[in-house]
């Protein structure tokens, strides 16, 4: 047999014909390049036939004409038909007709038929409506309510002893514009019907069960503080089930729960007819990276109540604007939500836990549904367990395959197989950077031209966008060591299954270091790691590890579950982000979450897999080819393609205010005063889209510059004020009619005996939603007010939210200041309040309605009339 040449051998580690080092058949080749596609279409397939069909499976509806013989189950069809006569009272804002009355009136004659049914002889019914008056630190300001409304049902069984209740919160009221038949109609009748099933069911529970129907959530979760605060069934709710929607239908996701207590996640896994929940969703939600709060957080932190927090999340697009209607929310959504509640109501009802709601365990714990299949959950103790034997076993297996090629090899010795290991486990960090970094550059490009928000209604372009170049990225470094710097001594297939170890040794790596700073998410690395490790240890024990490339069959098949549970996982993710970045505000590149998501999606789903485009022959021209698909996919999205919205489905969210401002000089006299369009930027583009919409924009500017001249800008913001350096200010030649007044007056003005402190006495008057700001000005410093939280509490401006429900009376209040030599005879004291007429019960001007009417079919806006007035004292 005649030797080869080192030229020879080198061509055959191209070509993949390693008979001369390995033993290995003559003639064997890499694939042959074309065959790369239908690689990577076979996993996108997966994608579409499994993870989507899965995602989306709904349980059937059960009709009304279904009960004689489906008796004790959740009707859906009865829910769907009260949600119709919830959404026709319309839009729901605390204190307008529709919320205080209309709304209050539905429930109470609803609750009535369900008294009508129940079974009198087991069961008896409390209604109550709460008039609550409160006030709570909510972020940065202190937000106060007077006289607003709860509907609190309590059902319980008549010879139960037990004084613990279960307790059911959804809230009634919606955002201003919104007939909130998903956020949170859809919610409100699932309870309805939740309690319906509970009064005539022919098995008596043993707690009792406090339905809330709580009519301020949308202004700052008031009505939620004023009964975990206030009433008298507060104290006896020991656990809790809070049901919100962030969008319009699909599944209910258990995104939020509490530490110290495992038993509720042993209780959703006995019953919970169709889990679907996730630690990671918990851990974003709490870091605060989706712009929003609910219910849970107020029960938890006010009442110590443990509970599940539980929202249905698809569809955000219509999430807070007029298109929330009965129309886009699907009956078997609801029968899906009615199931898992109805199922975990009855077993809390009962749980033996109630009366010793303090659980043993003293950590958080691990949760999440596979495919919707089953659900998974262990304590966190039993995780750092898991994690760190798991993460050492899967460094152990990778040893032995490392030694395993030296005793395969010959001439080569282990500490040579090390070495070209650890060049590969650099090359492949590099990799994992540049699939986050590629996807990241093209967001920002794509945001330097005006461009972002591409995928926001076609959503599949992040396939081209994000996903390819992540691939690209991933892979790249290692594709360009194997083709120009061929190792000899060493076979292909060993090349690439140290190119999965690799990325065994980062998640084993990576494990470890979540595990010790306490993320509870890397239960992603563990899953990687067991099923790459379960192939690994399979191929070592029955010698296919050291046969060609036979062992990537076990491989690749072990990672179809893995595969299929991360886009899965991911493709919720993603399905809750893509609308939030469309009202994530002017200040941030929502292209640069997406970027990163698709990027971790690539890392995790196809980080084993990805690296299988180097069995290929030509991999450089595979990683062109999806070079080609995104630059295909960029011209796409500058296309009208790309553009974002869509009318009443995809729609461009403005929010506006009509204000006339009205600033008063220290002696009184009016120093300037203007009217206008006041904008908050709900997404990243502000207003561009509007500029060749006709809509006359003509000299919108920045509110920026009158940050220097009046407290909190002279803006209008309702109760939140933080982007408000980033608003839009569009001025008008006519002044605003607003459909009420605001009146601030003076009622005393006292100086302390010691002389160093002075102490104002105020009255204010107004519409059902007011805002107070104070700024001290100079030495001059608040040390008193008659507000119940501390001035030290927050930081100046301070910010003063309060609104009324059925409670009009006015506002008294106190500030008092100190200053250091005691003079008071200069400005002090600037005081800023805010009129804001919310509901429809107000008329808008004629001008305005114009406005409104003027704006492309493709625009949500929301907006009221509001007046800013600004006092020196």
């Amino acid at each position: 047999m005649n030797e080869k040449t080192d030229k020879e051998l080198a061509l055959d580690n191209e070509t993949g014909d390693f008979s001369s080092v390995s033993g290995e058949p003559e003639g064997r080749r890499r694939l042959s390049w074309y065959y790369a596609p239908s690689f990577l279409l076979l996993w996108l397939a997966l994608f579409f036939a499994i993870v989507i069909p899965l995602y989306n499976r709904l349980p059937d509806r059960v009709t009304i004409a279904d009960e004689p013989t489906k008796f004790g189950e959740f009707v859906a069809e009865r829910a769907e038909r009260q949600l119709i006569d919830f959404e026709r009272i319309g839009p729901k804002v605390v204190s307008s007709q529709a919320n205080e009355v209309e709304t209050v009136e539905f429930l109470l004659n609803e609750v009535q038929k369900v008294r009508d049914e129940m079974r009198s002889d087991l069961y008896e019914i409390n209604v109550e409506v709460q008039l609550a008056t409160g006030s709570l630190v909510f972020g940065s300001m202190l937000s106060m309510y007077q006289g607003v409304q709860n509907v609190i049902v309590k059902l319980s069984t008549k010879n139960s002893q037990s004084e613990s209740y279960l307790l059911i919160n959804s809230h009634f009221d919606s955002k201003p514009g919104s007939p909130g038949s998903g956020d949170d109609g859809a919610m409100v009748v699932v309870m309805l019907e939740v309690l319906r099933q509970m009064a005539i069911s022919e098995t008596p529970f043993e707690h009792g069960i406090v339905f809330l129907f709580n009519g301020a959530e949308e202004n700052g979760l008031q009505g939620a503080h004023g009964f975990i605060t206030q009433h008298k069934w507060a104290a006896n709710c020991k656990a809790l089930i809070n049901l919100e929607v962030g969008g319009s239908g699909g599944r209910d996701l258990l995104f939020q729960s509490v530490p110290n207590n495992p038993w509720l996640m042993k209780y959703y896994k006995m019953y919970a007819k169709h889990p679907f929940a996730t630690t990671l969703a918990e851990e974003t939600w709490q870091a605060g990276i989706i712009p929003s709060d609910t219910d849970f957080r107020i029960f938890r932190d006010y009442g110590n109540v443990p509970g599940l927090d539980i929202a249905q999340a698809n569809n955000g697009y219509v999430y807070h604007t007029a298109f929330d209607t009965f129309s886009v929310i699907p009956g078997r959504s609801i029968q899906n939500t009615g199931d898992n509640i109805l199922a975990l109501t009855r077993a809390f009802a009962n749980a033996t836990e109630l009366n010793e709601t303090e659980g043993a365990d003293d950590g958080h714990s691990v949760f999440f549904d596979f495919l919707g299949l089953f659900f998974v959950y262990y304590t966190e103790t039993t995780g750092i367990i898991l994690n760190c034997l798991i993460g050492v076993i899967s460094l152990v297996l990778v040893g032995c395959s490392l030694w395993r090629m030296s005793c395969q090899t010959k001439e080569v010795s282990l500490g040579r197989i090390l070495i070209w290991f650890l060049i590969i486990l650099v090359l492949h960090l590099v990799g994992f950077l540049l699939s986050i970094c590629l996807p990241l550059l093209l967001a920002v490009i794509f945001d330097a031209g005006g461009r972002s928000l591409t995928y926001f209604t076609s959503n599949w372009l992040v396939f081209g966008l994000y996903v390819g170049p992540a691939i690209i990225g991933l892979v790249l470094p290692l594709t360009l060591y194997f083709t120009l710097k061929p190792n000899v001594k060493l076979t292909h297939s060993y090349h690439i299954q140290m190119s999965l170890h690799a990325h065994c040794v980062v998640l084993a790596l990576l494990i470890l270091v979540l595990t010790a700073v306490g993320i509870r998410s890397q239960y992603l690395c563990l899953m990687s790691l067991i099923f790459y490790g379960g192939a690994l240890l399979i191929n070592l024990l029955s010698t296919l590890h050291d046969r060609g490339y036979y062992w990537s069959l076990i491989v690749m098949s072990l990672q179809v579950l893995p595969f299929c549970y991360f886009c899965y996982l991911f493709y919720m993710v993603l399905v809750v982000f893509f609308p939030v970045t469309g009202r994530n505000g002017i200040g941030s590149n929502p292209d640069l979450i997406i970027a990163v998501l698709c990027g971790c999606c690539t890392f995790f789903a196809l980080g084993f897999v990805a690296q299988f485009i180097n069995v290929f022959r030509w991999p450089k021209l595979i990683l062109l080819g999806l070079g080609v698909v995104t630059f295909i996919f960029c011209m796409i999205a500058v296309s009208k393609v790309g553009f974002p919205y869509r009318a009443k489905t995809n729609v461009m969210r403005v929010t506006f205010m009509q204000t006339n401002r009205i600033f008063y000089d220290y002696d009184g006299t009016v120093s300037h005063s203007d009217s206008g369009y006041y904008f908050i930027y709900q997404d990243r583009r502000g207003l561009s889209p509007l500029k060749d919409s006709g809509v006359n924009l003509t000299g919108l500017v920045s509110m920026e510059p009158d940050c220097d001249k009046y407290v909190m800008c002279g803006a209008p913001c309702f109760y939140f004020c933080g982007g408000r350096r980033n608003a839009g200010w569009l001025p008008r030649d006519s002044d605003v009619t607003i459909p009420g007044e605001i009146t601030l007056e003076l009622l005393e003005k006292t100086v302390s005996q010691t002389g160093n402190s002075i102490r104002f006495e105020f009255e204010l008057t107004g519409p059902p939603h007011m805002n107070v700001f104070i700024q001290p000005v100079g030495e001059a410093e608040v040390t008193d007010w008659s507000f119940e939280s501390e001035p030290e509490i927050l930081k100046p401006p301070y910010y003063i939210f309060f609104s009324y429900g059925k409670d009009s009376s006015p506002l008294k209040f106190y500030i008092e200041l100190t200053k250091s030599d005691g003079d008071f005879n200069v400005p002090i004291l600037e005081l800023g309040v805010v009129g804001h007429f919310v509901s429809y019960d107000y008329k808008r001007d004629p001008e305005a309605q114009q406005f409104v009417a003027d704006l492309p079919d493709y625009v949500n806006a929301m907006e009221w009339p509001s007046i800013f007035k600004g006092y020196i004292f």
